[in-house]
């Protein structure tokens, strides 16, 4: 597979300072290929086109040839789908049964933004008195730096770039180092929708350098930013000296509820979904699993019972269900806290590892028994195919229980007593609920979290707050009374 470049002003161009680093195959660890490495020169470079483009042609076109291009770029991902799946499933070791449908939102990303703006990007009027009108309209901000994850790279990268260029502003996109390879694609996709010149950038590198680059430069009036808690907090400091707009989607703990009259099976079926496809490595996961006493044994049973069934295997086999996670950093990491979890007390009980894929960063689909909601493994974010499994009394219980973390992203409720689940789901302290449901997005609602796991909603219309200025215009209608100062009484 060829080296990986940059992409600056509609070419494809090397590092200023000619250094790569090398991007790593998670199920075998041995080298893909080799990506430039930008850093703060670089994104000077793509910062300085974006901006020319924004007060240039892009910011001049009609919002009708605007969208075009929108949809064009669309057009070309769904021509693509097929070779960008097992590209994501190859640099990220997720499932290609799973990355097929992450693929196919990508192109929904940018024809849903392309309606929104056409149908919903409106503004309101204001009469006063018959005296004013006051409306409102909505202009593009300017350059949009786009920070994105590793995980899911090609969908949540297309979810932040959709909205930001539909609006009309231009964008320069730092992906996650550990998944370059669908960002460069999306690139040469994006090139061949021809956009003119600098509105769409590419600047591979690290956190610490091209990240830190992209959110110091006052010429970058947006930030948005999808990743853990930690690096997220720094942002929002970094970007505090030239007042940015940020918008982060941070880490999560999330709770899935499950009381004793919940339906059995559905409610088992969304557990195991909801933790272990995507490797575990979702910010939605439920992580947490909270089952009411009377039933608990033998949920945990049922749960043991599907772990070892769980495939574990090759990413690019669609029938592998769990992949390796993403890099021997991070798997070392999720192996560390699995060790912790003995250490606190923990049982462990896992699924098995084919000795084939011994050189991939495997971990098997873990449940975590007896643990107590204060243990470290039950309050951190482990980021894999491992969930804690504790139980609950009753509903004033289980609320306090979900709620004693500092992470507020989502949660599950599963009950068929409604009221009891609306009341339960309104209780816990997140940005979005499922009463009864898996993670099933829906993308006219906003998404976003609460506490330690963000600020700032995307989705739907409500990323028209982050993405736009809105703009007030006071016209007057009659000759209405303004006070004269000065002025000498005949």
């Amino acid at each position: 597979m060829k080296d990986i470049q940059l992409y600056i002003n509609g070419e494809f161009v090397n590092a200023t300072s000619g250094k790569t680093f090398e991007n790593i195959n998670p199920f075998t660890n041995e080298i893909i290929n080799h990506v430039a490495e930008g850093d703060v020169a670089d994104v000077e470079k793509a910062v300085a086109a974006a901006n020319r483009a924004f007060h240039g042609e892009w910011g001049q076109l009609k919002v009708s040839e605007r969208l075009k291009y929108i949809h064009k770029i669309a057009d070309l991902i769904d021509q693509h789908i097929e070779e960008i799946a097992p590209l994501e499933s190859l640099d990220t070791g997720l499932p290609i049964s799973q990355t097929k449908n992450m693929v196919a939102r990508a192109a929904q990303n940018f024809r849903f933004y392309a309606e929104m703006v056409s149908n919903r990007l409106v503004g309101e009027a204001y009469q006063v008195d018959g005296e004013f009108i006051n409306y409102t309209i909505h202009k593009p901000v300017g350059v949009a730096g786009l920070i994105t994850p590793w995980n899911a790279p090609f969908m949540l990268e297309t979810w932040k770039i959709a909205p930001a260029l539909a609006t009309g502003n231009t964008v320069v996109l730092k992906p996650g180092e550990w998944s370059p390879i669908t960002a460069n694609r999306l690139a040469e996709i994006i090139d061949k929708a021809e956009l003119p010149k600098g509105v769409f950038n590419v600047v591979h590198g690290f956190g610490e350098t091209a990240g830190a680059g992209l959110v110091a430069h006052p010429d970058v009036k947006l930030i948005s930013f999808t990743g853990e808690t930690t690096t997220g907090s720094e942002i929002i400091k970094n970007g505090a000296d030239t007042l940015k707009r940020v918008s982060a989607e941070l880490g999560g703990k999330s709770p899935i509820i499950v009381f004793d009259d919940a339906a059995f099976e559905r409610a088992l079926d969304a557990a195991t979904w909801g933790i272990f496809s995507f490797n575990g490595e979702r910010c939605t996961a439920n992580s947490r699993l909270f089952i009411q006493e009377s039933i608990y044994e033998k949920f945990v049973d049922a749960l043991k019972e599907r772990i070892p069934n769980i495939v574990v295997g090759d990413p690019l086999d669609p029938q592998t269900e769990v992949g390796p996670l993403i890099h021997v950093e991070h798997f070392n990491n999720v192996k560390k806290y699995i060790q912790i979890a003995k250490e606190e007390g923990a049982e462990l009980y896992s699924g098995e590892v084919p000795s084939a894929f011994e050189k991939g960063n495997f971990v098997p689909p873990t449940l975590l028994l007896n643990v107590k909601n204060q243990m470290k493994v039950a309050q951190e974010e482990i980021f894999g195919p491992v969930m804690a499994v504790m139980k609950f009394k009753d509903e004033e219980e289980v609320i306090k229980l979900a709620n004693d973390t500092k992470y507020g992203l989502a949660g599950y409720v599963w009950t068929n007593d409604l009221k009891r689940g609306h009341r339960v789901a309104q209780a816990v302290d997140a940005g979005m609920l499922w009463i009864n449901s898996q993670n099933v997005r829906d993308l006219r609602i906003p998404f976003g979290g609460s506490k330690y796991s963000g600020m700032g909603r995307e989705g739907g219309h409500y990323a028209f707050d982050f993405y736009t200025e809105t703009q007030v215009i006071h016209v007057a209608l009659s000759d209405h009374h303004i006070p004269q100062f000065g002025k000498k009484k005949s």
